[in-house]
This record gives C-alpha cells, structure tokens and sequence, in this order.
C-alpha cells in the first residue's frame, strides 16, 4: 500500500472511531471496577454509552449488575438506574472486548516487596485485551504508573497481535484523578490529561474524554509526559506532607505548636500553601507513587534523594506517634503495656470507608507489640484485616467505653465522630489531626 493509502486507510479509522464516540454509538469498556474503574464506568454509562464493566472478582460484578454499590464516590441512585436500564453491564468474560469500540484499563499498580513498580495487572490486562483487539480500537491505560509504561509495556503487548498502535488502533495514557471523598471535585468535573502515542491517539481518547466529562481535556505530546505530570502530582503533595511532619516533630521538641505556626504561615496570599502533619500517609496514590519515579530514576542513573527522604520522613510518623503514646501515658504514671487505648479511625482519610496503606496500621502493629489494649472506632469501616486475620471495628462510641480507656488516640478526623463526647469524657486525648481544636477537652490534651 502506497503511504497515500495508508494515511487514508487511518484517517478513515480515525474518523469512523470520532464519529462512534461523538454520536455515542460506541461500546465502551472498563477494566477493574475498583475506586477509579467503577467511578468511570458509572459517568460513561450517565453519558449515553453502553458499557461494559470487565473485573476478575465475581463479587464485584454481581454487585454491579445487581445496583449495588460498593464506592463513596458512586451516587447509590445512578448505579441503580444505569444497570437497570442495562446501559452499564459487569462480566468476568474478557472474551467480550471484542464488542468494545474503546477500553480504558483501570487496575491497581502496586510496589512490590523490594519497593519496586508491580505491573502484573497491567500487563494480564493488556494481554486479555491483545486476544480480543481489532481495528480501530482505543486502549487507555488510567493506572498511575512510572513514565514510560504505555510505550514500554503496553503497546508491544498489543502489536504482538501483528496490529500497529497509530496504524490500526490507539493508545493513549490519561491518569486517574481521584481524590475519594471530596465533596467538591470528582471524577465527572475534575481536568483529565490525555496523551497518545500518535495524535490520532491523542485525538481518540480526548474525544473520548470530552463526551463524558465536565471539566477540561488536556492533550499532551506523549505518554511519558502524562506518567510524569501524574507521578509530579503525587509527589508534591508527598515532599510537602514530609515538610508539614517534620516541622510537627521539631516543633513539639521546642514547645511550639505547629498547627498555629501553619495557620499562621497560611494567612500569607503568595508564596505559601498549607499543608497538615499527621499519622503518616495511607491510601494508593500518596505513599506508593514516589517510588515509581525513583526506581525509574536508577534506569538513568539517578538518585531522587528528596523524594526518598521524603518518604522517609512520613513513613517513621507512626513510629513517631506510639512514641509520643509512650510519653504521654508516662507522665499519667502508666506504661503502655496494660493500657487501654481507644484509636479513633482507621481509614486513611476523613469520611471514606478506604484503608489500604492506613498509618494506623503500623500504629496498631507497634501498640500489639508493647502489649497494649486497643480497640478501633470507626464509622465508615466495619472491619479490617490485621495480622491475616478480619478485625471488627466499632461503628459508634459510647460514654461507658470512653471512660474505660486511658487515653484516646485521635487518628482519623472524621467528620461524624461524636468529638464533643470525647472532650467531656476522655482522661487522655492524643490528637493527630488538630480536630479538636475549637473544643477544650475536660482531660489532658495533647496535640502531634
């Protein structure tokens, strides 16, 4: 075929891929119904696509298809509504993708035990969908991953097939951008950034993008650049979280209280943006992201040293935290072996129902370790693995269970929380999060 014909021949697949997507005839996929895929899936479906929802665990997809939700960020309303008008269907059967006109891929990426990117979803994924990929098919990859993964990994699994990316079908990189539990951006009105290997790609998936959601598309000129402006994101908020945990440490050791320092380093207009200490950092993005970047860094010869101290610093909070525990229970004459110790929260974040990565984990570890009592409240989670076993949490607290304990330890600032019980009640309160900064505890208070 002369490169004349060959222009033609993708331009066609183009136009006919562009015209499905902008008349919502084309069937759209999702691979992994978890906090990023079902969110997406939901929206596609709301926007007047059929879609088809694609996860490994048959648990999932029974939910899905049965309307029930099993995501804060999901509204209860619109999983019932979409799968009962049969516009979001859920399916175990990968053999399927052969109907979709475009797919987005949306499983974990995890670290593995040496702190290394584990791509084994990506890569099963891209391998089911490589069985089953025909001509003028888009393919996104949505998992947070290292700068060259798309290029790297995901396109020579799929041009085995014998099928050119930018010739015969797309690929493009767009990052999840969730943040669960923010009542103000979601996945519907949050900017989407989107790079393809070719700019039919890019072209593909901005289309894609644009009929789906609220806020702005942002083309860039490759995947690489999309994986990186991803990793920057998460990365900033890590460096400075490790800034906010340093100053609390140093400021305790001075006397100083650090959330004043902040609030008041806050009323500048320029030049500053607050961010908080805490427990340590929990959740998928925050904690593991870093480290895609400096394990690709090593390929360039390159140590990231502020990114791993920053690491550093966040990972020894919870240490920091059952230390002050220590300190705190000594000067009420207690050691921590015997003590009862209520946790407020194990989720990783306010109002979410998310554990993975949760500091208090590591909380709970060392306090098991010293032989303390503890026992978990939390509203959002009814039950957390611990040491390989399911651990129950309460879902409330009571007068009678505040009183029998010797101190309280304030991990999670959920907004439900009964915070006034716990000033009244408490003889010691340990707060990690400043949430009881406008009340004054009847007890001793002590703050990160």
């Amino acid at each position: 075929m002369s490169p004349l014909g060959t222009e033609c021949s993708v331009n066609q697949l183009e136009k006919n891929l562009l015209n499905k997507l902008e008349t919502k005839q084309a069937i759209i996929g999702v691979v992994g119904l978890g906090y990023v895929g079902l969110p997406l899936a939901v929206e596609k479906a709301k926007a007047g696509y059929n879609v088809i929802g694609f996860d490994v665990q048959q648990k999932r997809v029974d939910m899905v298809n049965e309307g029930i939700n099993y995501i804060g960020d999901v509204v209860d309303e619109d999983l019932t509504a979409i799968t009962q008008s049969k516009v979001l269907k859920a399916t175990t059967d990968y053999s399927l993708i052969k109907n979709v006109d475009a797919v987005a891929i949306c499983v974990p990426t995890p670290l593995d035990i040496y702190q290394q990117p584990d791509t084994s979803y990506v890569e099963s994924s891209a391998r089911e969908i490589s069985k089953y990929l025909h001509k003028g098919m888009l393919v996104v990859l949505e998992s947070t991953t290292y700068p060259g993964t798309t290029e790297e990994i995901l396109k020579p699994i799929l041009e085995e097939t014998g099928l050119e990316c930018g010739e015969d079908f797309f690929i493009a990189y767009s990052p999840e951008r969730v943040d669960p539990g923010n009542k103000t951006f979601n996945t519907k009105n949050t900017p989407k950034v989107v790079g393809g290997i070719t700019p039919s790609c890019t072209a593909a998936a901005a289309a894609m993008y644009r009929n789906v959601l609220e806020g702005e598309v942002h083309e860039v000129s490759s995947p690489a650049v999309a994986e990186m402006e991803k990793i920057l994101e998460n990365t900033f908020r890590n460096i400075n979280i490790a800034l906010a945990n340093e100053m609390a440490i140093l400021c305790n050791k001075m006397g100083i209280d650090v959330w004043e320092v902040i609030d008041a380093a806050a009323t500048k207009p320029y030049g500053f943006m607050p961010f908080y200490p805490g427990p340590g950092l929990g959740g998928h993005c925050i904690p593991i992201d870093p480290f895609y970047l400096t394990w690709k860094a090593r390929e360039y010869n390159y140590h990231t040293r502020l990114i791993e101290t920053a690491g550093e610093i966040n990972n020894s909070m919870p240490d920091f935290v059952v230390n002050r525990c220590m300190q705190i229970l000594n000067k009420e004459g207690k050691a921590l072996n015997g003590s009862k110790i209520l946790i407020l929260g194990i989720a990783y974040k306010k109002d979410i129902d998310d554990y993975r990565e949760s500091p208090v984990l590591p909380i709970l570890q060392q306090l098991d370790e010293a032989g303390a009592d503890w026992i978990v409240v939390d509203p959002y989670v009814r039950e957390f693995k611990f040491n390989g076993e399911i651990r129950d949490t309460l879902l409330e607290l009571s007068e009678e269970l505040i009183e029998e304990t010797d101190m309280v330890l304030i991990t999670t600032d959920h907004s439900c929380m009964n915070y006034e019980l716990v000033a009244k009640k408490s003889k010691v309160i340990f707060d990690t999060r400043n949430v009881l900064k406008s009340t004054k505890p009847l007890g001793k208070y002590y703050k990160l």
